[in-house]
């Protein structure tokens, strides 16, 4: 299988044929773990690959606009002063790409009367000597003018959780790319969706139920495609498959045949998020990317060159994304924070104001060419036909501030307004 119509063989895909020879068809978790962050054929690994920007093959809110992480710095300010404004506050990103978003807000940060001189530190989880190469460079300058500390950390768990200070934490685009298990409901129970190679005769797993055309009583046969790889449906319920069918209560009266993503990965997360939030210096959290307060069937693609491509094409050379269960993030977290929203991008920035920050900045402008930009960039942000729609902002304040009797059921902007997405 080195040289067929498939074309060469990645060396992603090279490791996935030799796990499949060892223990058979491997998981769509293990399937994003080896494509996304092997540590050197994963796509966020290597050098070469110019993953954000024009050159890269997608580009976010912050480097479609500042205005985007100026907002989100306001927010965060905002949950402080609410909290206690005495005490110190740190920073948390994850997943925090080349460094822009952190970079707009430190600026923020830098100009408020009220932070000055009051930000301990940033933390950077990022797990790619590479990307963190890219941050390092971008926040430099930041970083000589404060006073502060940038620290990396290859996990959430790693950062300590530190008396009297207030933790701010931002996650954009960081949930989607964790891996995710696919599980199919059947009458036996939860059986899981994995991966084989399309051309081995020695495969013998059955279809699973979307894909499949064969009657109950003919034998199980591989589904040909124009791909290397294809899906295959476990014989029996796996032990991962049974404890992510029970992840949540509403998966428990979902009908045979439904299909669904988990991502155990993004549960801990969730769950660090929570524990880092609800420490005794409090803390909030804004959590931004692309899903909704549901479960997804088949949502996982992957993007190269600003294009969606097959979800098996060239491992290790594409971005591979999925939608977020914003509902399994809340659950995972709900005995820690108070939990708001998700709402859509569009209502989030266009209630903190980026229409009035945009004028703001056109005003200030001395060219033509940069008001434009300026001005198609805050629309691109909230265009109800793309990312202001495709994309949700869940936000995240510690239950303490209940306890000292500040109302948590009340936070601009997520519950003012009826929100329709």
């Amino acid at each position: 299988m080195s040289g067929n119509s498939f074309g060469a063989l990645t060396d992603v895909e090279k490791i996935m044929l030799d796990s499949v020879k060892a223990t058979g068809p491997i998981s769509f978790s293990t399937f994003m773990q080896l494509s996304l962050a092997h540590p050197t054929h994963g796509y966020y690994m290597k050098p070469e690959h110019a993953v954000f920007g024009t050159q890269g093959d997608f580009i976010t809110s912050p480097e479609i606009s500042q205005i985007f992480g100026e907002l989100v710095a306001l927010w965060m300010i905002k949950q402080w002063m609410d909290t206690n404004v005495k005490v110190p506050f740190r920073v948390v990103e994850l997943g925090p790409g080349r460094g822009t978003l952190m970079d707009d807000i430190l600026r923020v940060l830098k100009q408020l009367p009220a932070a000055r001189g009051k930000l301990k530190s940033i933390h950077l989880v990022e797990s790619s000597a590479t990307m963190r190469a890219l941050q390092e460079g971008n926040l430099r300058k930041a970083s000589q003018e404060g006073t502060f500390e940038i620290m990396w950390h290859d996990a959430i768990e790693e950062i300590e959780h530190e008396e009297d200070v207030f933790t701010m934490l931002v996650a954009h685009e960081f949930f989607d790319a964790l891996p995710v298990n696919v599980i199919e409901r059947t009458q036996q129970g939860w059986n899981e969706v994995l991966i084989a190679p399309s051309s081995d005769p020695s495969i013998k797993y059955t279809m699973p139920s979307s894909e499949s055309v064969q009657s109950s009583d003919s034998p199980p046969q591989l589904h040909h495609t124009t791909s290397r790889w294809t899906r295959v449906l476990s014989p029996t319920p796996t032990a991962s498959s049974t404890l992510l069918g029970l992840a949540s209560p509403r998966f428990f009266s979902l009908p045979v045949g439904t299909r669904i993503e988990v991502s155990r990965a993004s549960m801990n997360q969730a769950r660090g998020i929570g524990k880092l939030i609800n420490a005794n210096g409090g803390g909030c959290a804004l959590v931004v990317d692309y899903g909704a307060d549901k479960a997804f069937s088949d949502s996982l693609r992957a993007f190269k060159q600003h294009k969606i491509v097959d979800i098996f094409c060239s491992p290790g050379e594409c971005d591979v994304t999925t939608n977020v269960d914003f509902a399994l993030l809340k659950e995972s977290m709900a005995d820690l924070v108070s939990t708001h929203g998700p709402i859509s991008q569009r209502n989030f920035l266009t209630r903190m104001g980026i229409e009035i920050r945009a004028a703001a900045l056109v005003r200030s402008s001395s060219s033509l060419e940069r008001k434009k930009a300026i001005e198609d960039g805050a629309s691109r942000l909230i265009d109800s036909l793309g990312m202001g729609e495709q994309y949700k902002v869940l936000g995240v304040v510690a239950k303490s501030r209940a306890e000292k009797g500040q109302d948590v059921g009340e936070v601009w902007p997520f519950t003012v307004i009826q929100d329709s997405a």
